[in-house]
């Protein structure tokens, strides 16, 4: 399973998402990420709709093998549902 975080500098829910997939990662063998800095990586707000498909106001932006789940919220959501998240 492979995640990939859209997110920005100084974005609470970035640090937490990135928090999350680093505990996935050391409890889980077949989870990996990436996170993206739109910042650093100079990707705009009309780079980020085109590559989730719909507008979007806020990140971060997360796809888990390439389908785009949501955000923070959804991408906890599915972790304690379906990968056996304990916290």
């Amino acid at each position: 399973m492979f995640v990939v975080i859209f997110g920005r500098p100084g974005c609470p829910f970035c640090v937490r998402a990135k928090e999350l997939a680093e505990k996935l990662t050391a409890q889980r063998d077949d989870f990996e990420f990436r996170y993206i800095d739109i910042h650093a990586e100079g990707i705009s707000q009309a780079d980020l709709e085109k590559t989730v498909g719909k507008p979007v106001e806020t990140v971060p932006q997360i796809f888990l093998d390439q389908a785009h789940i949501g955000g923070y919220t959804e991408f906890e959501a599915y972790a304690k549902a379906n990968l056996g998240l304990f916290d």
